[in-house]
């Protein structure tokens, strides 16, 4: 639910990157801080660990323009791919306004994509919110790789919903603010 403050009049949208262990999330918002204007991007804070490349998240606050005299700005977060931070996933999730699935397009990685999917269900459904009520995106990341999957097995393993969908090459930047753009404007349809 955005959080919404007449004292600034300003309305902050919470979107949060998901999929699995070293899919893109994080490479898709260093590529996206490093398109947006300096003045209008806050600043992007990682935690990481030595055995794992994101621990907790990444934030960046967006500023995106007023709606009805209100600015609006996108709080992005990546969640921890591995399987064993579900407490922080559960954490970073929690009052979540949209999502982009970033999905690992190599082979050997479906089983990880459909493990990652299937925990963000659960940890959404353990806070009463269902991903087919959210603004969604699915991100068929990695496309420019030699052994991926086939784009239709990977649309009926990850996305029987039907969420729009976008293949990119993240660490070119390819597909990156579509998806990004996509998931805003879905948050934005769902408050008007």
């Amino acid at each position: 639910m955005p959080f919404i403050s007449p004292t600034s009049r300003e309305v902050s949208c919470k979107i949060v990157y998901c999929g699995p262990g070293l899919g893109g999330k994080t490479t898709n918002l260093l590529q996206i801080r490093d398109r947006i204007p300096a003045g209008s991007r806050g600043k992007l804070v990682s935690l990481a660990t030595r055995g794992d490349r994101t621990l907790f998240f990444d934030f960046l606050p967006m500023d995106l323009g007023k709606i009805k005299g209100y600015t609006t700005r996108f709080h992005l977060y990546t969640v921890p791919g591995q399987v064993h931070y579900e407490a922080s996933r559960r954490l970073i999730l929690r009052g979540v306004d949209g999502v982009i699935f970033v999905a690992d397009s190599q082979r050997d990685r479906l089983d990880a994509n459909i493990e990652s999917l299937y925990e963000l269900e659960r940890s959404l459904d353990r806070q009463g919110t269902r991903l087919a009520k959210l603004p969604a995106v699915i991100q068929y990341n990695k496309r420019d790789l030699e052994y991926i999957c086939d784009l239709t097995l990977m649309e009926r393993e990850l996305n029987p919903l039907g969420f729009p969908q976008f293949e990119a090459v993240a660490i070119r930047g390819e597909g990156v603010v579509d998806t990004l753009k996509t998931a805003c404007k879905g948050v934005l349809d769902r408050l008007a």
